[in-house]
């Protein structure tokens, strides 16, 4: 009789295109086991938007194993001390999905040789897309056209119809006792507007791909639906690059096909820098705010509460929904930095607790990106106009539906009403004037070159 294989899951939380899967089932009855660690990650433990996701998304696969005739097994604890007891008990062989944080590359090495790896998270496996010298890519457009040398990826494999498992199964914990949602209060209401699993996945990728020809267009219009909403489906792996990059006529798809691309990107950066959440890869020696006023100023702009209506709109969507407009993202991000003058490491906490596609490697490189301490990053002097910003993009639908108070004004107030006179009393006073902010920012930045040079 074939042994028994056990297969690993964590950020892959599909049956289509799972090549760990499809490797297990060719070897012998399979066991799919989910460890829920908050302790390898240390403080890049999952946030409380991501643990209302996984709840649900381990459910949706959980039914999607058992009517497959298999099973998901849960566990809680340190995942390599998990893996092996179970593996252990089972006399099995292990599969996992390689995964680049540096905590599961940790984890992975701690499982030791039960353990086989599967690309499954990428593209192109990283370490076929090298430079000239050898090393990895630090710059997106030098590295776009390497992954291009080995593009298109292969085609996505289908789900199996069915899973063969052993006579008996491990004991299990029970997905509601690890109590994943918020309860008092409910704060995840909004989060309904999701569809957590591989089903909600393929829808959006099929609404997508009807509308993927104005993506260019209309990406950066938050009042639209022209982005995927993909994003948490693809961090929690509930779908596979490949399976998006097929999933996309050609042509219509490139533009968004180069944003798949920067997901892979980003495992580059973080294999090359492990700290890349905390340490600023080219620091500018900024000194930025600290002390109570910096503090109430964090706190209004987590609350939606700064005076710009784009960054209210955009931070209160978040709150609500657990995802932000990509466009939106920059702007808060830029505010948060430049007009604040606040470190990029709370505001990509921040970000990390409250989004349901938190994802370590791309949260860490667009806010480095932002503050301008990335390898691949816009300057620190590039300081973004929150207001030009969100009439240039059209933005008022988009306020009206988020900042409620000012549903009311039209589109020529809606984008700067302090300006316009028309503000309403219950509407927030701006932290601080455009203006004065931009100088600041860049104040602060020439008296840090001073400092270095």
């Amino acid at each position: 009789m074939a042994d028994t294989q056990l297969v690993w899951l964590r950020q892959d939380l599909r049956l289509a295109d799972q090549p760990a899967f499809a490797a297990a089932m060719e070897r012998g009855p399979v066991v799919a086991l989910y460890v829920l660690d908050d302790e390898a990650p240390g403080r890049w433990a999952i946030g409380g938007a991501q643990r209302w996701w996984l709840h649900h998304s381990l459910a949706s696969l959980g039914r999607g194993l058992e009517e497959r005739g298999g099973a998901l097994i849960l566990r809680r604890g340190k995942s390599p001390e998990v893996v092996r007891q179970v593996a252990e008990k089972l006399g099995a062989a292990v599969h996992a999905t390689r995964h680049y944080e540096p905590w599961w590359r940790q984890a992975e090495a701690e499982v030791g040789e039960r353990l086989t790896l599967h690309e499954g998270d990428v593209l192109h496996e990283p370490s076929a897309i090298r430079t000239g010298s050898g090393g990895g890519f630090k710059i997106f457009g030098p590295f776009f056209r390497a992954l291009s040398q080995h593009l298109p990826p292969p085609k996505p494999r289908p789900a199996p119809r069915e899973l063969a498992g052993p006579e008996r199964l491990p004991a299990s914990d029970r997905l509601e006792d690890w109590e994943l949602l918020p309860t008092r209060p409910n704060w995840a209401k909004g989060f309904a507007v999701w569809e957590p699993g591989e089903a909600g996945a393929l829808y959006h990728l099929r609404r997508f791909a009807a509308e993927a020809a104005s993506y260019a267009g209309r990406r950066d219009l938050p009042a639209e639906v022209g982005t995927s909403n993909l994003s948490p489906h693809l961090h929690h792996g509930e779908i596979s690059p490949r399976q998006v990059w097929h999933g996309l006529e050609e042509g219509a798809g490139d533009k968004f096909r180069r944003e798949i691309a920067w997901r892979d990107f980003s495992r580059h950066v973080v294999l090359a820098d492990r700290d890349l959440g905390t340490r600023e890869q080219r620091s500018i020696g900024l000194k930025y705010r600290t002390g109570t006023q910096a503090d109430q100023n964090f706190a209004a702009w987590t609350e939606g509460q700064t005076g710009y209506p784009i960054v209210d709109a955009g931070m209160r969507q978040l709150w609500v929904t657990g995802w932000m407009h990509n466009r939106v993202r920059l702007i808060t991000a830029s505010f948060l930095v430049k007009h604040l003058l606040l470190d990029w490491r709370r505001g990509a906490l921040w970000f990390w607790d409250t989004l349901v596609d938190a994802d370590y490697a791309n949260n860490s490189q667009n806010w480095q990106w932002i503050a301008g301490t990335g390898f691949d990053s816009q300057p620190f002097y590039r300081v973004m106009a929150p207001l030009l910003q969100s009439e240039k993009f059209g933005a008022a639908d988009y306020i009206r539906r988020w900042v409620p108070e000012l549903a009311h004004l039209s589109d020529a107030e809606i984008h700067d009403p302090w300006s316009k006179g028309v503000a309403p009393a219950e509407y927030a006073t701006p932290l601080i004037g455009h203006r004065e902010a931009r100088e600041r920012a860049l104040q602060a930045f020439r008296e840090a070159r001073a400092r270095s040079s």
